[in-house]
């Protein structure tokens, strides 16, 4: 017997028979959720090589330190220590026992610049358990999000939030001059375009920073991503000016004398490695250092799963271990 052509994604079928088993019309409460659906289709089928539109994997309800994530022995928590006066203008602080001129490590969340959380468990649970455990203290922060403030305004967000750690890390019993930035998805550009460029760090009061992770971004070269096919997030983030497309792409911006970066990509999605790449390549020609980590892993995996024991750890450890001034003296 042959099939009819379905005229619609199976899941929305599926979403939909399940509400009329349930009782609910397909046709009127089932509305709004039909309507996400077919969005959701529409952004992958914009993006189908990435296995995950850019940051929404970031957005799902998860457990964070503060609602019972178990930290390590001596620990303290920092909550919402304010680096400017808008509320989302915030972060979290994660001190070891006993931490003496320890490095830090300054994480940025992703979400598609329009959401996320410095406490999502994604982010913060396996990072904070392994290098908490090392001395180094953690600081997740959030920043300001779409519609009300675009990319570049979240870099700027970043670059105070680590003006603002740097000045107070002395009182955390943390170095000011041990500074390394990681971020993921949107957090990946974020962290990425500020690095990369030490003017943004001086406009902010801030010193250079040792290194930076970069966790599967999909825009390092933003301009190249909005000349592809793309989901809609991306025009809600950059829009259609090309110039200012240029204004935020890390790979328009990366300036000569920048701090060493390492970015990790999921080989499961082709756009992020090969940004990644050529990246490299354009760092090499600046001299800067880039260390490109493809791992065979989901977009929201590679966020979830740095910190667990493992190579890919390891590896993100020797990068680190790499930096001078990373390691105790």
């Amino acid at each position: 017997m042959t099939r009819p052509p379905m005229t619609q994604p199976w899941w929305i079928a599926l979403a939909v028979g399940l509400l009329a088993l349930a009782g609910l019309p397909p046709t009127a409460e089932a509305g709004p959720l039909r309507e996400r659906l077919q969005q959701r289709a529409a952004e992958r089928a914009a993006a189908p090589d990435d296995g995950a539109v850019e940051g929404l994997e970031d957005v799902r309800p998860g457990p964070g330190p503060a609602r019972g994530v178990a930290l390590p022995p001596g620990v303290r928590l920092l909550r919402d220590v304010a680096y400017g006066s808008d509320p989302r203008q915030r972060m979290d602080v994660y001190l070891p026992a006993q931490a003496q001129r320890a490095p830090v490590l300054l994480l940025v969340h992703g979400g598609g610049w329009r959401r996320g959380d410095k406490a999502h468990g994604r982010l913060v649970q396996n990072k904070a358990a392994h290098w908490l455990e090392q001395g180094v203290v953690l600081v997740s922060v959030n920043y300001r999000l779409l519609p009300d403030a675009p990319p570049d305004v979240q870099a700027r967000d970043v670059a105070h939030a680590l003006a603002q750690a740097q000045q107070q890390a002395p009182s955390w019993g943390a170095d000011s001059r041990r500074f390394v930035l990681m971020g993921h998805s949107a957090g990946a550009h974020l962290v990425a375009l500020v690095a990369g460029d030490a003017e943004r760090l001086r406009a902010a009061g801030a010193r250079p920073v040792l290194g930076t992770v970069v966790l599967d971004s999909g825009a390092m070269d933003v301009v190249q991503t909005m000349q592809a096919r793309h989901a809609p997030l991306f025009d809600q983030a950059f829009g259609s000016d090309p110039a200012f497309w240029r204004s935020v792409s890390p790979q328009h911006q990366l300036r000569a004398g920048a701090a060493p970066l390492q970015v990790v990509c999921s080989s499961q999605r082709r756009t992020p490695c090969e940004q990644a790449r050529a990246f490299a390549q354009h760092a090499k020609a600046l001299g800067v250092r880039v260390e490109v980590l493809p791992q065979h892993l989901s977009h929201g995996e590679v966020n979830e799963q740095l910190g667990l024991p493992g190579a890919y750890t390891g590896a993100v450890d020797a990068f680190l271990r790499s930096l001078p001034g990373w390691s105790t003296p």
